[in-house]
């Protein structure tokens, strides 16, 4: 489910932002852009947001800026140091070259000095990353019902509309053996050129064919599945892998039914009924 949410606090000089952004996915995978120093609470951020969130695709971005006097450490790598200086006198006596080192220029030389931020106090720093992870999460989560709720409203009417096809085809499942009676009679009709007709072959003729696409166990798992999605709707626990498994149970549902029967009447309410179905199974996708 996609869904956006952020936090940004400062405290003791110290900021931090933390943005966590959901898109639709099969299954939950989560990616952190963090600074480098702290990649040590990597392993912490995912199981903690795999306690919040079950299923999608999930970028957290975490910003930190720091204006405390101890922010900035200087390293002078002093063995490296004069190693240079070193360097810098031989050449100067044996090409007689005056030796202009100075202190700027050793600064600038390679690895002389490095500059890193100061975090010795990584217990601050944690609380101060999961106070705004619970925030950005909290918001994420309101943004994540809100869009839920319309989702939830569409496949409902998705699915009341799939119970008229159904209850359409229902309405057609008689007359379609009736017809098929009919059909066989005034055909039999022709090809005897008047004699008279095996009614007792006929009836059983008849009754092959209604049992052989005979719908009415199909049509009842319609309906049984279309109340285990409501029911799975209104549920609080993540239910989105339970529908996926519905949809599929439907989608076969009405294939067998369009396999069992010739009827074009019945086949198109087939083809309405496959159509909201995947409509629906495009739809949590973005359910969790």
């Amino acid at each position: 489910m996609t869904g956006f949410g952020k936090s940004e606090i400062a405290l003791d000089g110290r900021k931090l932002r933390v943005e966590i952004k959901t898109v639709n996915h099969r299954f939950l995978d989560i990616s952190i852009r963090e600074p480098r120093f702290m990649v040590f609470l990597e392993d912490e951020v995912r199981k903690h947001i795999k306690k919040s969130i079950n299923r999608g695709r999930v970028d957290i971005f975490i910003y930190y800026s720091s204006e405390r006097e101890d922010a900035k450490n200087v390293i002078v790598d002093m063995p490296l140091i004069n190693a240079y200086i070193e360097a810098a006198e031989n050449i100067s006596r044996q090409h007689g070259i005056v030796n202009d080192l100075g202190v700027t220029a050793l600064m600038r030389l390679p690895d002389a000095v490095t500059y890193e931020d100061e975090h010795s106090d990584e217990d601050a720093l944690r609380e101060l990353l999961y106070t705004n992870l619970d925030a950005a999460l909290e918001e994420l989560k309101a943004a994540r019902e809100k869009e839920g709720e319309q989702l939830k409203k569409d496949i409902m009417k998705r699915l009341d509309t799939i119970l008229v096809y159904v209850n359409n085809i229902a309405s057609k499942e008689d007359i379609v053996v009736y017809e098929y009676k009919m059909k066989l009679k005034e055909r039999l009709q022709e090809l005897l050129d008047g004699a008279e007709i095996d009614e007792q072959r006929l009836a059983q003729e008849v009754a092959f064919y209604a049992d052989r696409c005979n719908i009415t166990e199909e049509l009842v798992r319609i309906r049984s599945h279309v109340k285990q999605f409501k029911a799975a709707a209104e549920e609080d626990t993540p239910q989105g892998r339970n529908m996926d498994f519905i949809v599929q149970e439907l989608n076969r549902e009405f294939n067998t039914i369009g396999s069992k029967t010739q009827d074009g009447e019945i086949l198109k309410q087939v083809i309405a009924g496959k159509g909201e179905v995947e409509k629906i199974r495009e739809q949590i996708q973005n359910i969790e």
